[in-house]
């Protein structure tokens, strides 16, 4: 899964890149001291070792002879786990010597075969005392005199102190590699934050563009940003034109249709009936299909804009004055909750939908109308599974309402159930049609006091 935050993505990327080279770094520079602090021993003890050749000699009887000083008290003290050995080897046949730190203690010698001779007749290994102490022997075999007498010499020195001094370097390591990736880390992260600020910048305006305070991305960007800023109000510009070109187009044509359906209509009434009223019924039934389609044109044209946006009270408000006194016998009750719910819908089709609902309702109620918008309960939502936020709007009244199979027809278009009320039939077929080009929905059900209850489910603005 990936992380949906860009901010995220970076600060997850750089901290993983972080620990990782840290980590590296760490790892790296411990083996490099450890290889060094080892060369460095084994120096130690060659140069002891020396010493120790040195300060050796073989006598008149023939006899090893001599008493090293190597300047540490370790070789002198039992068991620290420093020693130095002289012994003989071959038909030279003397006591060896050895230091006071060994006394009677043994010191595992490693065979030739497994550890060979260098070039310099030198062999270095690590082998553990009688003591449980783990050193490292340097060891290499000298002729004392002209005679030929041959000693193997041996000095050995105590791996803890070499392993004492790689832990404390490599927890002095750790802790300050720690402090500069803790610091580090969060440097990184605030120079993140700050590089990404423009882009947090950029998201504001476009929020204030889709609550209406704005119409362009406003600001200042870095030129990285500044094309996409660019961009983003040309399109804002071109979709503004193309909706006003649409609705100048929509205004043209309901003009060049509104004075031929006049003149019909007029004609309409002189001709006797019924062929007077079947024309002016057609008249009619033509303007709603031409201002019904009109609708479609304008709404589709202007659907994916982020302009469009109306406040939901203040409409609502103004529709149930308007049928207040359109019927002053009915009671109309208005419920808006929580205030400030903004449709992503013009206000004219906001005004077209509900208003047919209310009339619907207005003529069929026997006293009172109820009016509720709120945001959709859970479960409820349009035909756009992207948008998240839908607001619905319930129309309920206290008439006889409709049966299951009457719903369906009531939505046809041109169908009417009850011919002895005025209209043609529209008004909840273009309500649907409305809203589905919104890309929500239109619910008609029986109201809990047994009159007809339509639910309308229209977008918001996130």
């Amino acid at each position: 899964m990936r992380p949906q935050s860009l901010t995220a993505r970076v600060l997850l990327v750089s901290t993983i890149w972080a620990v990782v080279a840290l980590v590296v770094i760490g790892v790296v520079i411990s083996t490099l001291y450890r290889q060094g602090s080892e060369r460095g021993f084994q120096d130690l003890l060659r140069a002891q070792l020396y010493n120790v050749i040195n300060s050796i000699v073989v006598n008149d009887k023939s006899v090893l002879a001599g008493s090293p000083q190597l300047g540490d008290l370790r070789f002198s003290q039992p068991q620290t786990g420093w020693y130095w050995i002289v012994e003989p080897i071959g038909e030279f046949n003397t006591p060896p010597l050895i230091s006071t730190s060994l006394g009677s203690g043994k010191l595992p010698i490693a065979s030739v075969d497994e550890v060979p001779f260098d070039i310099r007749y030198e062999r270095f290994y690590t082998t553990v005392d009688s003591f449980n102490n783990e050193v490292e022997v340097a060891e290499t075999e000298v002729v004392l005199d002209i005679q030929g007498h041959t000693a193997r010499f041996r000095v050995a020195g105590n791996r803890d102190v070499l392993e004492a001094d790689i832990d404390s370097f490599n927890r002095n390591l750790y802790l300050a590699l720690s402090i500069f990736g803790f610091g580090g880390l969060g440097m990184n992260a605030l120079a993140i934050l700050f590089g990404l600020r423009p882009l947090d910048q950029a998201r504001r305006s476009l929020e204030k563009i889709r609550g209406g305070e704005s119409e362009r991305l406003d600001g200042e960007f870095p030129r990285e940003i500044q094309p996409l800023a660019s961009e983003v109000n040309a399109l804002i510009d071109s979709n503004r034109r193309i909706i006003e070109r649409a609705r100048m187009q929509v205004g043209n044509l309901a003009h060049s249709l509104k004075t031929p359906l006049a003149v019909l209509i007029n004609e309409a009434r002189i001709l006797e009936a019924p062929h007077g009223d079947l024309v002016k019924a057609q008249a009619d039934a033509m303007q709603m299909q031409v201002q019904s389609y009109l609708n479609r044109a304008r709404i589709a044209a202007q659907r994916e804009s982020v302009l469009a946006r109306t406040e939901v009270e203040p409409v609502l408000e103004r529709l149930v004055r308007v049928m207040r006194r359109l019927h002053p016998e009915k009671t109309f009750l208005l419920t808006v909750s929580p205030p400030g719910l903004i449709l992503a819908m013009e206000q004219q089709d906001v005004e077209e939908t509900v208003g047919n609902l209310l009339d619907n309702a207005a003529r069929y109620a026997a006293d009172e109308v109820r009016l509720t918008a709120q945001i959709a309960p859970e479960g409820v939502q349009g035909k756009d599974p992207g948008r998240r936020s839908w607001i619905a709007i319930d129309v309920d009244d206290d008439g006889p309402g409709l049966e299951p199979e009457q719903i369906t027809v009531a939505i046809k278009r041109g169908k009417r159930l009850d011919e002895s009320k005025p209209g043609t039939g529209l008004g909840l077929s273009i309500v649907s049609e409305i809203a589905g080009e919104y890309q929500g929905t239109l619910g008609l059900s029986r109201g809990d006091r047994g009159g007809l209850k339509a639910m309308i489910v229209l977008p918001a603005v996130s």
